[in-house]
């Protein structure tokens, strides 16, 4: 009778261990490709631009991670190229998505 607690707790931890708001991955993807970020951008290999998991390692445990990748797609900053070359990068049309595409991204 001892298998009902610990089934009761593994629940609980699986639960609590779970993001407060979970990603879709189908709206996340369809702004990606709309705004033209996977010509740069890919989820598991760099491209012009670097990997959402590199992006998602460079931000992890990081308080402030939503905060900085909410900044850096609304406001088209430079970034610099893995060829040393320098482009000002898109942001975001559609800033409503922004909360689940930025938890799309730390996700990976």
């Amino acid at each position: 009778m001892k298998v009902l607690p610990l089934l009761s707790t593994a629940v609980a931890a699986l639960a609590f261990s779970l993001p407060a708001v979970a990603q879709d991955a189908d709206a996340a993807n369809k702004v990606l490709k709309g705004d033209g970020c996977t010509k740069c951008h890919a989820v598991d290999k760099s491209k012009k631009g670097p990997s959402y998991q590199k992006v998602a390692a460079k931000y992890k445990g990081k308080a402030d991670a939503e905060a900085k990748l909410t900044d850096f797609l609304t406001k088209s900053p430079k970034v610099k190229m893995d060829d040393g070359s320098e482009e000002d990068h898109k942001a975001v049309k559609d800033k409503g998505s922004l909360p689940n595409l930025i938890k799309f991204i730390l996700a990976q």
